[in-house]
């Protein structure tokens, strides 16, 4: 059961791009991402209008949200997650740099996403582990 926690959430924006981007859902017919998701009315009489594209990255920031809350964690299954994330991360990457689909600013705001997960996830266990181990600053010692 640990290792399913360790599973980085930012995993789901990538597996879910693809499966669009290579129209793995179907034929959506032009750029996947522009797609509108909703349109609503606003009271000064503009239109918002959600796309796909936007809505791709909205959630990806809410599972960073989550996995900030899980980098509070310390442990083996934090450390876990650390690795996970950063091979996902590095698959984020690759994929970037090799495959044509995933040339888009909608591709490259979730490798960012990913990449903050990894840095964060860091840096928060490292400041937890320095709290729970009182490893001070060295401004006590004179």
């Amino acid at each position: 059961m640990p290792f399913i926690v360790s599973i980085p959430l930012t995993l789901a924006p990538l597996l879910v791009y693809n499966l669009l981007a290579f129209s793995l859902l179907g034929d959506v017919g032009g750029d996947p991402w522009l797609g509108p998701v909703l349109t609503v009315e606003l009271v000064s009489g503009a239109r918002f209008t959600l796309v796909i594209g936007d809505l791709m990255i909205l959630s990806g920031l809410v599972l960073l949200f989550v996995e900030l809350l899980k980098a509070t964690r310390t442990g083996v299954v934090a450390l876990t997650d650390h690795i996970l994330s950063t091979l996902v991360f590095v698959a984020y990457l690759v994929e970037f740099l090799t495959v044509r689909e995933a040339a888009t600013s909608v591709f490259f705001i979730l490798i960012c996403i990913s990449f903050v997960d990894v840095i964060a996830g860091f840096s928060i266990t490292i400041t937890g582990a320095r709290r729970d181990f009182g490893v001070s600053r060295g401004d006590d010692f004179h």
